[in-house]
């Protein structure tokens, strides 16, 4: 895949989720967030058929959709939204598995459909509800950190990374390029702040201390998260979750940082910010 393909797609990429999240009214960016999140639920169910656990790939989006519907519509805190997910998914398969034959695969295939909404649509979620409640700037916020922290990780890891981190998810990563990957998102939320307190009085009035433990906690997690990732690609042996992206993968690629990272980024900015 050539540069200019991966900067092509890269380029139209950035520029309409900028447009979604600065100006598209409510309904239309819970449409986006839920689209892409039933994106990459539909690479990780991939993922784990590609490895025979059996998935129940329309039960998992329904009740992926169920739950955001949850978060759009407020009415009910989320843990009644999680149980109403455990307890369909419960009826779905008392019900669905009656022949002996199906008991074998069924441990591995009930885990990894409710695994899946969990893992991808629960915290992804928290995307669509932290611009909802605090606005677009919080998400530039976000996405500093972790775009920042990720550069710095990959230029200070190549450079000087010795020490393997997660050998077995992602051979390249170092505790090297972790620790860069740190004080880059500290300097990312620092920038950010810097250029968004215009726009957001909340943001311009963030203590620095704030600032660089926000940065620091929330590039941690995305540390987390993307090799975590990278463990269910390499459990079945393929480099990226899909080509649905010409030159950076599959949707759960792109997201993969996120996953951790934006629920831990929403409960900072509602608990912990001041």
């Amino acid at each position: 895949m050539s540069l200019l393909k991966r900067t092509r797609t890269a380029v139209l990429l950035i520029a309409f989720v900028f447009v979604v999240v600065q100006y598209a009214p409510r309904w239309a960016w819970f449409i986006f967030s839920q689209a892409f999140i039933l994106a990459a639920m539909i690479e990780f169910y991939a993922l784990a058929e590609k490895r025979g656990l059996f998935p129940r790939r329309w039960l998992g989006i329904l009740l992926a959709l169920l739950l955001g519907f949850g978060f759009y519509l407020h009415n009910l805190p989320i843990e009644v939204m999680l149980f109403a997910v455990l307890l369909v998914s419960a009826l779905y398969f008392v019900f669905t598995v009656n022949r002996i034959e199906k008991l074998a695969s069924f441990p591995a295939s009930f885990a990894i459909t409710v695994i899946g909404i969990f893992y991808i649509s629960f915290p992804l979620n928290y995307l669509y509800l932290g611009r909802h409640e605090f606005g677009p700037y919080h998400l530039y916020f976000l996405f500093g950190i972790i775009f920042l922290g990720d550069t710095g990780a990959m230029f200070i890891g190549s450079a000087l990374g010795k020490r393997k981190m997660t050998p077995v998810a992602s051979p390249k990563k170092t505790w090297e390029g972790s620790f860069g990957g740190i004080i880059s998102a500290c300097g990312g939320a620092l920038l950010a702040r810097f250029v968004l307190a215009g726009f957001s009085p909340a943001i311009g009035a963030l203590p620095l201390s704030t600032t660089l433990l926000t940065g620091f906690f929330v590039h941690a997690a995305a540390q987390i998260s993307d090799p975590l990732e990278s463990l269910f690609k390499r459990a079945v042996g393929v480099k990226d979750s899909s080509n649905a992206l010409p030159g950076h993968g599959g949707f759960l690629d792109r997201i993969d940082s996120l996953i951790l990272a934006s629920p831990l980024f929403y409960f900072l900015v509602r608990y912990f910010w001041k």
